[in-house]
């Protein structure tokens, strides 16, 4: 397990007792929410997948999180069947924001992933977000797959972004 440590924070595994930490981030970052039972499928059948960025200097606070699901379906870049790593939710709270954190979530998780034998990484991202579109095209090497038509609840559309396991290359973090 991969415990990356920080002056400011460790990503370690998110813990079921954190569970309504982690919907608070969510639901005061993002407006995309889920159900409660969402995040404990996830964490009962992802759990190192299911990643926290706790403050060391406040034990038990978190200031972010990151999930993904493991999934089956059509490569993003050919015509064969894979096991795909879905990037659910990635939420940095307001007041931790552009400290790398983000990073630190991605490349942590998707080194967790990666061990539950996925072939591709795969993420929606709102069109407008640009900087999330930079960290994961230009920091991790993602590729704008498509865009999705009023993929949000608010109409917005979602590119659709893929990176091959294969071409996972960390130097540029």
């Amino acid at each position: 397990m991969i415990n990356l440590e920080t002056a400011e924070y460790n990503v370690r595994p998110c813990k079921y007792e954190e569970l309504q930490k982690v919907i608070l981030i969510n639901e005061t970052t993002l407006p995309e929410h889920y159900p409660t039972y969402f995040y404990e499928q996830i964490i009962e059948k992802y759990p190192e997948s299911f990643m926290v960025a706790e403050l060391k200097k406040e034990p038990g606070k978190l200031a972010a999180y990151i999930m993904w699901r493991i999934e089956r379906g059509i490569s993003s870049f050919g015509i064969q069947l894979v096991k795909k790593g879905h990037l659910v939710s990635l939420a940095v709270s307001e007041p931790y924001r552009r400290k790398k954190i983000a990073s630190s979530l991605l490349k942590n998780s998707m080194l967790e992933v990666k061990d539950y034998g996925v072939d591709e990484f795969v993420l929606e991202v709102r069109i407008s977000n640009q900087g999330a579109i930079d960290l994961y095209q230009k920091t991790f090497g993602f590729k704008k797959i498509r865009i999705i038509e009023q993929y949000y609840r608010d109409g917005e559309n979602a590119y659709y972004m893929a990176l091959k396991v294969d071409d996972l290359n960390f130097d540029k973090t």
